[in-house]
């Protein structure tokens, strides 16, 4: 194949020629590690496959020429007859969502180091204690708990873009119709292969009661109730479960005024841009304390 530039690469668009004939260059952007992102297809004319790939093949020629190494382009669904012309050019699946698949290519010779998928998902778990000392349960109507009888505190996903605090509010919500306040952070535990061999990390928060009459979700909830501390931590379940012993042994001691837990301290997010406010979760003693960290 020979390939000649024509003018200047604008963005990523140019005009390259393969074999005499004018080819556009893909449109693509710069990302901060000198790589590419081509993510704007959609926009393009329909192209054939064949025509795709000589123009990929192009393209990968260009951004070698500049130095560049790593390639990420993004697929649309109504695109995905492209994506074998970028198998056959080297490129490997990355990552998918529901409207797009992420494909990326290592230009150098040098082994990749292009960061790898999403390792972890986020779920979080709420405990809504009363001034009783009655915590808030419920028996799921799917899942590997379905049909034993037990009694369990609400969980779920966090879900994209959205903070620890107000996912186990809203998973409270949605599951039980109860309103609650976030109050703190109890512990958090890391597992490895928990769903499609990724890792997880799990939040136990503990949350105020703001309101007391309970309303739960028919779709996957088959009970709910408030439970004593002490009838929750005496479910056989529980008692031989390590996690489930002692998310009761934290209830207890957090009842009792007697654990550390984690406050969230929001500060600005000002090393990403336009990234607005984060969270940062402290030891309250030493927060209280007013010690610096």
């Amino acid at each position: 194949m020979s390939v000649s530039m024509d003018g200047n690469v604008a963005g990523g668009v140019g005009k390259v020629f393969e074999n005499g004939f004018a080819l556009d260059l893909l449109p693509s952007t710069d990302d901060y590690h000198e790589g590419v992102i081509v993510e704007n297809l959609e926009i393009t004319a329909p192209m054939a496959p064949e025509v795709f790939g000589a123009r990929l093949r192009a393209s990968i020629s260009e951004w070698k020429r500049k130095g560049k190494k790593g390639v990420w382009i993004k697929f649309p669904l109504e695109l995905a007859n492209l994506v074998e012309s970028a198998i056959k050019e080297g490129f490997r699946y990355h990552h998918a969502e529901p409207s797009y698949l992420m494909m990326t290519y290592w230009i150098p010779q040098s082994p990749c180091m292009l960061p790898a998928n999403a390792s972890h998902r986020v779920r979080v778990g709420a405990i809504v204690l009363n001034d009783k000392r009655e915590v808030l349960v419920v028996q799921e109507k799917s899942g590997i708990l379905r049909g034993r009888g037990l009694w369990k505190i609400p969980t779920g996903m966090v879900d994209k873009d959205e903070d620890i605090e107000a996912a186990a509010t809203r998973e409270v919500k949605e599951e039980t119709g109860i309103d609650t306040e976030f109050k703190d952070i109890l512990l958090f535990r890391q597992s490895h292969k928990a769903f499609f061999d990724k890792s997880e990390l799990f939040f136990l928060c503990i949350l105020r009661p703001l309101s007391f009459d309970i309303q739960k979700q028919d779709l996957e909830i088959e009970a709910a109730q408030w439970l004593s501390l002490e009838e929750f931590a005496a479910q056989p379940f529980v008692q031989q479960n390590d996690l489930c012993e002692c998310i009761t042994d934290l209830c207890l001691a957090r009842a009792n005024h007697d654990y550390s837990r984690f406050v969230p301290v929001v500060t600005p997010a000002r090393s990403i841009p336009d990234k607005g406010l984060q969270y940062v979760y402290l030891n309250a003693k030493t927060l209280l304390r007013g010690e610096s960290f």
